[in-house]
Formats: C-alpha cells, sequence, structure tokens
C-alpha cells in the first residue's frame, strides 16, 4: 500500500506537475495583463537554448523530488522541524505507513534513474 501511496505522489506531482510548468512556459501568451513574475519567467525561459531549457525541467524536477523526499522525511519521524514538538504518523485506510514513506520514494527514484 505504501509503494502505491509514494507512486501517486511522484507521477501525481512530480510527472503531472513538470509537464504543467513546460507547457505554461511555452504556451503562456504574455500581455499586459500577465503577472510581472511570470513576464519575467517566461522571459528568461525564452531566452535560454533548448539544452539549457532542458536543464531547467530536470532542475525544477529535482526541487520537487527532493521537497517530497523531505516532506515524507518529517511524516517518518526521520527528519524534524525546527521548534514543532508533534510527533507525525501518517495512516493509509487506517494503516500505520510505519515510517518508511521516504525511503521507499527515493528507491522509487534511484529504480527510475537507473531505467532512464
Amino acid at each position: 500500500m505504501n509503494d502505491i501511496f509514494v507512486k501517486s505522489l511522484y507521477e501525481s506531482i512530480v510527472k503531472e506537475n513538470l509537464q504543467l510548468y513546460k507547457n505554461l512556459y511555452e504556451t503562456t501568451n504574455v500581455t499586459s495583463k500577465t503577472d510581472e513574475y511570470w513576464k519575467n519567467a517566461i522571459g528568461f525561459y525564452e531566452s535560454l537554448t533548448d539544452e539549457n531549457k532542458d536543464t531547467l525541467m530536470r532542475i525544477i524536477e529535482q526541487t520537487m523530488i527532493d521537497t517530497i523526499s523531505n516532506m515524507l522525511g518529517v511524516i517518518d519521524g526521520s527528519s524534524t522541524l525546527n521548534d514543532c514538538p508533534f510527533e507525525l504518523k501518517l495512516l493509509l485506510d487506517s494503516n500505520d505507513t510505519e515510517g518508511e514513506l521516504q525511503d521507499l520514494f527515493l528507491e522509487l527514484i534511484e529504480e527510475r534513474d537507473s531505467n532512464s
């Protein structure tokens, strides 16, 4: 059950959002009503070579992976939060995840990387 959960996290958060970001950068039409942040971000993206665009997408992907891993570490109890005395526990369908989510997620990423 835990492995299904971490695979779903990867598919839903990393893969889907990475495609969403790429589509936003490549298809957003900048107008006078476009938020200044997006104007700058899209201008930056458009100024990159194709190789550097791929590098930026890999940086974004790795940032998402690291963030998910850190969050799972907090949930598992292997990482702590500053000034937070609470003990966390995640239940999936009332079953304890037994502190293995971060390890399973990182194994999934390692397996993905070894197959590419």
